[in-house]
C-alpha cells in the first residue's frame, strides 16, 4: 500500500507540474498590457460631470468614462480645458476664461465623485502610485491658451489647479500664435511668415519655470519653429500625425518632427480620422450633416460641444461610416510608423483626440485600447517599443520638464 501511496504522490506531483507549466504557457501566450497605456487628448464637453449622460462613473455617451476605461485598459489620460477660439477683446477673454474654470470644475467634480476609482496626477510619480495601486489617472491638458484670457497670472491659477501642459493655439489666430487653420470667420489672414507674439513668448518662458509641458499641436509651423528655439525644454505635440503620408497642415512636416526630437520632444500620433485618410466625399457628406443637425437644433452653425451627441448627429454618422468607410487602425500604424522612422523610437506617442472628433475603425473608443496594442505588436512593434509609445516617452519627457523646472527654482 505504501508504494501505491508513493507512485500515486508521484502522478499527483507530475500532473500539477505539467498543469503549471501549462498554465504558464498560457500566459506566455497571452501579451501583456504595456506598463501604462497613457492618452494624451480626450476632450469633455461642456455639461461634463453635471448632466448625466455625461457622468463618467457611469455609463455614457462618452467615448471615455471610466468604466470605458476599466474595461479597455486604458489607465491615464489627459482630460482636455478646451475652449473655441473668439474675439481677442476683454469681453472674449472673460467669456473664454470663465469658459476654462467650468471645464476645472466639472474634472475636479469628477475627482471628488469616484476617488476610489480615478486620482489626479500631477507628476508622472503620482501617475506610477496611482497605477500601482489600481486606480486610473486623470491628468489635464489646455487647448488653446486663448482661454488664458492674455493674463500670464491664469498660467500660474491653471497648474495650481492641475495643468501640466498649454496648447498655444486652436483652430484660428489667438494673442499667442498663428494656428495651422485660420479661420477666415473670425478675420484671420492667410498663413504668412508670422508665428509666435510677445504674449506668447512669455507663456513659453513661464511654462518652463513652472514645469508645465508646451504643446504645439494646432499650432502653425512658423510658431513651431520659434517655440522650438525659446523652449528652455522638450516639447511637445499631443495629437497630431505625418504630413508626408497627408498633406493637412494640423500634421506636422518631416522637418518639424526631426526638430521636435532634437529638442527631446514627443509627438502623440492622433486616431482621428481626418488626419490619416483623405476621404472628399466624406468630408462633404459630415459638412452636410452638420448642416442639418443644427438647423433641426434651431442654430446657425454647427457646434461640436452642442450637436455631437444628439441623437439625429450620432445616426447620420453611423450612416455616413456605412457609405464612406473611416480611417482604420492599420490607417493609424501607418502613421505611427513613419513618425518612429523620422523622429525616432524615443519621440513618438498615443492620442485619441476622443470626444473631439477622434475615432477609428478599431479604435471607436476607450474599450478598444487593447486593440491599439495588438494593432502595433501585428505591424511588428516590440514590447519595449509598444510601452515607449503608450506612455513611457511622454512620461520621460514630462519628468525632464518638471526636472528642469525644479533644478531652475533650487528644489530639485
Amino acid at each position: 500500500m505504501k508504494a501505491l501511496g508513493t507512485l500515486g504522490t508521484t502522478v499527483a506531483l507530475a500532473l500539477a507540474v505539467a498543469s503549471a507549466a501549462a498554465a504558464a504557457a498560457a500566459a506566455a501566450a497571452t501579451p501583456k498590457d504595456p506598463p501604462v497605456t497613457l492618452d494624451t487628448h480626450v476632450d469633455i464637453p461642456f455639461g461634463y460631470m453635471r448632466e448625466a449622460r455625461f457622468d463618467a462613473g457611469k455609463p455614457s455617451v462618452l467615448q471615455v468614462d471610466l468604466d470605458k476605461m476599466e474595461r479597455g485598459g486604458l489607465n491615464a489620460a489627459f482630460f482636455i480645458i478646451y475652449v473655441e477660439q473668439g474675439p481677442l477683446t476683454p469681453a472674449g477673454y472673460a467669456h473664454a476664461v470663465a469658459q476654462a474654470q467650468q471645464k476645472y470644475d466639472d474634472i475636479a467634480l469628477m475627482l471628488r465623485t469616484y476617488p476610489d476609482r480615478i486620482r489626479l496626477a500631477t507628476t508622472p510619480g503620482q501617475l506610477r502610485a496611482n497605477r500601482a495601486a489600481g486606480k486610473l489617472s486623470a491628468m489635464i491638458g489646455i487647448e488653446n491658451g486663448y482661454s488664458l484670457g492674455h493674463d500670464l497670472n491664469n498660467l500660474d491659477a491653471a497648474y495650481a489647479r492641475g495643468a501640466r501642459y498649454v496648447g498655444l493655439a486652436h483652430m484660428g489666430h489667438n494673442d499667442l500664435c498663428t494656428s495651422s487653420t485660420p479661420m477666415a470667420e473670425l478675420g484671420d489672414p492667410p498663413l504668412s511668415d508670422a508665428g509666435i507674439s510677445d504674449f506668447g513668448r512669455s507663456v513659453v518662458k513661464r511654462a518652463n519655470q513652472l514645469g508645465i509641458m508646451v504643446d504645439i499641436s494646432h499650432s502653425s509651423d512658423a510658431c513651431v519653429r520659434e517655440v522650438l528655439s525659446i523652449s528652455s525644454a522638450p516639447v511637445i505635440a499631443s495629437h497630431s500625425s505625418s504630413r508626408a503620408l497627408l498633406n493637412h497642415p494640423r500634421n506636422l512636416p518631416d522637418d518639424l518632427l526631426r526638430a521636435v526630437a532634437a529638442k527631446g520632444g514627443v509627438i502623440q500620433a492622433v486616431a482621428l480620422k481626418g488626419f490619416l485618410k483623405l476621404d472628399p466625399g466624406r468630408d462633404l457628406a459630415e459638412k452636410a450633416l452638420q448642416a442639418q443637425v443644427a438647423k433641426q437644433a434651431g442654430d446657425a452653425a454647427f457646434d461640436s460641444e452642442r450637436h455631437a451627441y444628439l441623437p439625429a448627429y450620432v445616426d447620420g454618422m453611423r450612416r455616413i461610416d456605412a457609405a464612406f468607410p473611416p480611417a482604420t487602425l492599420d490607417d493609424y500604424v501607418v502613421h505611427i510608423r513613419h513618425l518612429v522612422e523620422v523622429a525616432g523610437i524615443d519621440h513618438v506617442g498615443i492620442a485619441s483626440d476622443f470626444n473631439g472628433g477622434g475615432g477609428i475603425a478599431g479604435w471607436t473608443d476607450a474599450t478598444q485600447t487593447r486593440n491599439v496594442t495588438a494593432a502595433l505588436r501585428q505591424h511588428g512593434f516590440s514590447d519595449d517599443d509598444i510601452a515607449k509609445l503608450w506612455g513611457g516617452n511622454l512620461m520621460r519627457v514630462w519628468d525632464e520638464v518638471t526636472r528642469r523646472a525644479d533644478a531652475r527654482h533650487g528644489t530639485g
